[in-house]
């Protein structure tokens, strides 16, 4: 894919961060970039954090091109991007590799609440009745 061949893997997680959660808010931004690095440490999702990034219907349409024009935020998701590439993690996202909008609701029984932040319900899909 062309984007994900000219990009970083900063500007990747930016883009992830920037688009995909409240722009105002670092742990929303943290909890997205989570999400990231657990899809990424899990073999079923791609190796890099572009691929992860640019998996198809997995993040918003455009993450990796569209511009990203509010300056404020995207020095917000360049800051916090930088420090989830470095270790950084949310603790309240454990290991989640999922999330939607805040307030949707799905009739699965295998979604496993662990955080709201930043718009978002951060979930893990666990077998029923598993903990």
């Amino acid at each position: 894919n062309f984007a994900q061949n000219r990009l970083t893997e900063k500007e990747c997680m930016m883009r992830a961060m920037y688009f995909e959660s409240n722009r105002s808010s670092a742990d929303g931004m943290l909890a997205v970039g989570t999400v990231v690095m657990n899809r990424l440490h899990d073999p079923r999702y791609p190796k890099s954090v572009c691929g992860v990034v640019g998996q198809k219907n997995q993040f918003a349409p455009g993450v990796l091109h569209k511009p990203m024009k509010e300056g404020r935020s995207k020095a917000l998701a360049e800051s916090v991007a930088e420090k989830v590439l470095h270790g950084a993690r949310h603790p309240g996202v454990q290991n989640a590799k999922h999330f939607h909008t805040a307030g949707l609701r799905f009739p699965y029984n295998n979604m496993y609440y662990v955080l709201e932040a930043g718009g978002n319900e951060f979930y893990e899909k666990r077998r029923p009745g598993t903990f």
